[in-house]
């Protein structure tokens, strides 16, 4: 921890909004560690600002912080992120985080299934973030790969799953076995350009030729 420590000293700051939405994240629902964070959460921030897109799809809302920190990097309000949740009972969790933060009003919060539903909004999307569930990863990646325009980019989080997907102790495990079929199946694609980053619990970026 010592040197995440130094590399959060050594780094823009959290903004307050942030930080309090981090901290109610992990008091009030299980798994806070889900949400991103102060140093993934600048990197995405920066990620934006260096790709400029018009339209971010995200799979895996959570309690919005991640989604936040991808519509602060957005050149400006006519830019949109929408973020997709499987999951209801975050609703007004994350609705009421969204709706007090500078920045929510860039943010289409929608409750669904992002493989289902987003192909019926009708659009194309600069840059895709996938940090749902790792069991369908490959599937969520082969359903939204299409609504990527080319040359527009593709992260998905959580690639390198604590190192269990090296470790043959997690070969029953599912969501391990989501996430190896997910690295094997991006590793084999032609598609993309890719290279893992390993942030925190492993970031993939890749690049729509």
């Amino acid at each position: 921890m010592e040197i995440e420590d130094y590399i959060l000293n050594h780094i823009d700051a959290e903004p307050e909004h942030l930080y309090r939405l981090w901290r109610a994240t992990n008091v009030e629902l299980l798994n806070g560690r889900m949400a991103s964070g102060h140093l993934q959460g600048r990197l995405l921030k920066m990620l934006v600002q260096m790709v400029r897109p018009r339209r971010i799809l995200e799979v895996g809302t959570f309690s919005g912080y991640s989604a936040l920190c991808m519509a602060e990097g957005l050149a400006d309000d006519d830019c949109r992120v929408y973020t997709f949740e499987v999951n209801d009972e975050l609703e007004d969790f994350t609705r009421r985080w969204l709706s007090t933060s500078p920045f929510g009003h860039r943010v289409q919060f929608i409750i669904g299934d992002a493989i289902s539903e987003a192909p019926r909004l009708g659009i194309s999307f600069d840059m895709i973030f996938i940090d749902g569930d790792k069991r369908h990863y490959a599937e969520t990646y082969e359903a939204l790969l299409p609504l990527l325009l080319p040359g527009g980019f593709l992260l998905a989080d959580n690639t390198l799953w604590d190192g269990h997907v090296c470790d043959p102790a997690y070969d029953h495990d599912q969501q391990t076995l989501g996430i190896r079929r997910f690295n094997d199946l991006v590793a084999a694609d032609q598609r993309v350009q890719k290279v893992i980053l390993p942030l925190r619990d492993g970031l993939t970026l890749m690049r729509k030729k």
